[in-house]
């Protein structure tokens, strides 16, 4: 997938005070956990998700895949690189990590997406025009930060 060729929806991030190790291990766990659950399984079913079980190598690396989501890329510390598709869209997600000075790292997440057709252009609107994506973008951050500084 050309993620460049995607266009760009949104950029969220977050200061953590924690080094960029343990925010990396924090991120695999909070996503494995976020889309690991019963209610994203169901809705990776509905939308028809291409990745729609947990799979490939632990923690995350390059061919590892959870509901909805396939890494296309991980260097861990520095970024993971999630990709996916389903009946309304092609999409990433774009997690990187840099170093925010005294033992703080900056997250941000990266979000592009194709919307084809109809069905594409409502699926838009139900998730990225009601505010969703972006509350929920929020909260993984949030989570991710409130993980990696519980660790330090």
């Amino acid at each position: 997938m050309d993620i460049a060729a995607l266009p760009r929806i949104d950029e969220h991030a977050t200061l953590v005070a924690a080094p960029a190790g343990a925010v990396w291990d924090a991120l695999g766990e909070v996503l494995e956990e976020s889309f690991g659950r019963p209610r994203s399984a169901r809705y990776a079913r509905l939308v028809g998700v291409a990745d729609r079980t947990a799979s490939g190598p632990r923690p995350l690396a390059r061919g590892s895949a959870f509901p909805g989501f396939r890494v296309a890329d991980a260097e861990p510390g520095r970024e993971l690189v999630l990709v996916g598709r389903h009946r309304f869209s092609t999409y990433a997600l774009v997690f990187r990590m840099e170093a925010a000075g005294g033992g703080r790292t900056r997250l941000r997440a990266g979000s592009r997406a194709r919307f084809p057709g109809p069905g594409g252009a409502l699926y838009r609107l139900l998730v990225v025009g009601t505010g969703a994506h972006a509350l929920l973008t929020g909260r993984l951050l949030a989570a991710v930060g409130r993980r990696a500084e519980k660790v330090r």
